[in-house]
């Protein structure tokens, strides 16, 4: 496992480190990865949800999906660069495993809001970062529905983003999106401001591990 991964964690909820703003020509626009969790494991009746850890399907998903999410982050200029994520376990060894796979050491802010959050209360986490630094890269991991439920609301139903359709049918465990949002600033973030660009599920990469899309 991934040494020395919890040990990033800042002192105060939120923050990501600081990054200069990603401009495409004259254009100052933010990018935002939204990673479910892998599939987790529900045989332990004696567990809180919150300590519900990984299945093996799940841990072998985790790590597909990291090694994904590196080479489009290289392309692409959003990956790794700054966490926002729930601190459930479920969530922790998602990240783990990704992170292991992709041979990375991301910097994370654990946040305990963003477990089981709404829309609402993602988008004002996003909203906090500028006065963090305000990175142009965030990857935001968590939790359905509230995730399934802030690309609704950042991606316009307006046939901009034919991507949004295939989101409408789920949003499966480790399945990674990415955002491009018309803002200059994560304060300014507001509903229909983005464009759905990207959408990889872990059955797409390997289809032994589909085709059950339960949590």
């Amino acid at each position: 496992m991934l040494q020395g991964l919890r040990r990033t964690r800042p002192k105060t909820p939120g923050r990501c480190p600081d990054h200069r703003l990603h401009e495409i020509g004259q254009t100052r626009m933010k990018t935002l990865g939204i990673f479910r969790h892998a599939k987790s494991d529900w045989n332990d009746a004696r567990l809180r949800d919150f300590d519900r850890p990984l299945n093996k399907r799940g841990r072998i998903g985790a790590g597909v999906m990291g090694k994904h999410i590196r080479d489009y982050g290289r392309e692409h200029a959003v990956g790794w660069k700054c966490v926002l994520a729930s601190p459930a376990v479920r969530v922790t060894q998602t990240i783990e495993l990704a992170a292991e796979a992709a041979g990375e050491t991301p910097p994370i802010t654990w946040d305990r809001r963003i477990y089981l959050a709404n829309s609402a209360t993602l988008m004002d986490v996003l909203r906090e970062q500028d006065e963090h630094g305000a990175p142009h890269s965030i990857m935001l991991v968590g939790h359905n529905p509230g995730l399934e439920d802030l690309i609704f609301d950042l991606v316009p139903d307006d046939g901009s983003s034919p991507l949004r359709d295939v989101v409408e049918d789920k949003l499966p465990t480790a399945a990674y999106a990415v955002l491009r949002l018309d803002i200059d600033t994560w304060s300014a973030l507001h509903e229909n401001c983005a464009r759905l660009v990207h959408l990889i599920r872990p059955r797409d990469l390997d289809p032994s591990l589909g085709p059950d899309l339960t949590a």
